[in-house]
């Protein structure tokens, strides 16, 4: 069992006469990496702001490192680091400079900027251009200086707000396994987006959004299995073959043309064995078996009656 990071209940905050978070609660472990995931005007960056104390929730209590944010701000503060949907970089100063300067901002001072300094230059693949000014970088680069920036004082726990956003693919895919890594070194990450593919690959919990309130949470795979489509498919050599699985197989649909069947299912290895022995029973060979279950956009889209790239109000 992973010890608690950040835990809240009943989170609530308003703006005149619009909830913005109605009621949320959050249990995330130590060393793990928690997607809030939503549609923009969800909510996503007031949570993040409250939990990060930017924000004085309107009820509800939260804790962040075991530091309560009403009471002990500080402390939260220092515990923790936070990447937003912009890159807040000095355009005017190198990566190099930026990264000084947030060294001294923390008292880092001599041989131990300079390695911190050095260190996360390195981590974060910007040696080459830690002299270039950073308004010559790309968005990429701009977003691994801004994270790096991050991480000068070694924080406990990283809030990253829809860290991708505007980012190409292969930008992005670099930020992910930036953020792999990130967790492989005990740190905890809480993760905002709004693509359902990052959620899916990076987190191991995801919590779902909409309008103020968390309408389910859990693995990606549990949320996707709660979704009906969930299926195995049996694919033969032979039509015979085919024709007697689908005899012993009720329910199931066939594909004539890519001799397969498709047969309902929970899409668990379980499922999966019970299908195999059936079919193992009646001596029947299979060419490909393979588990198809429904993706988080389907779960979203399931939950909320809409998807994830809407914008709602702000």
């Amino acid at each position: 069992m992973t010890s608690s990071a950040i835990a809240a209940s009943g989170l609530r905050k308003t703006y005149g006469d619009k909830t913005v978070l109605d009621g949320i609660d959050l249990n995330i472990g130590t060393g793990t990496i928690f997607s809030l995931l939503g549609p923009n005007g969800a909510g996503k960056t007031t949570a993040v702001n409250v939990l990060t104390t930017l924000l004085t929730a309107d009820g509800g209590t939260a804790s962040v490192a075991g530091h309560d944010i009403a009471t002990e701000p500080k402390a939260v503060r220092k515990a923790i680091g936070v990447t937003g949907q912009f890159a807040a970089v000095d355009d005017l100063l190198t990566g190099e400079e930026n990264l000084r300067l947030m060294a001294d901002l923390h008292r880092l001072r001599g041989s131990e900027s300079k390695r911190v300094v050095a260190g996360l230059l390195e981590r974060f693949d910007l040696v080459e251009s830690a002299r270039k000014h950073a308004s010559t970088y790309s968005g990429g680069m701009r977003r691994k200086l801004d994270l790096a920036m991050t991480l000068v004082t070694r924080p406990e726990i990283i809030f990253l707000d829809e860290p991708t956003t505007g980012l190409d693919p292969r930008s992005r895919r670099t930020m992910w396994d930036i953020v792999r890594d990130l967790t492989a070194d005990g740190v905890t990450v809480f993760l905002t987006t709004q693509y359902l593919e990052e959620a899916d690959q990076l987190a191991d919990r995801v919590a779902v959004l909409d309008q103020g309130r968390i309408v389910a949470e859990g693995a990606p795979a549990e949320l996707k299995r709660q979704i009906p489509g969930s299926h195995i498919q049996v694919t033969f050599t032979a039509v015979a073959e085919m024709d007697a699985a689908e005899r012993i197989l009720p329910g199931s649909t066939r594909d004539d043309e890519a001799l397969a069947l498709r047969i309902p299912g929970d899409g668990s290895t379980k499922s999966l064995r019970e299908l195999l022995n059936r079919l193992a029973d009646h001596s029947i060979e299979t060419a490909d078996v393979s588990i198809h279950t429904p993706d988080l956009d389907d779960v979203f889209f399931a939950l909320t009656g809409h998807a994830t790239t809407e914008a709602d109000a702000s």
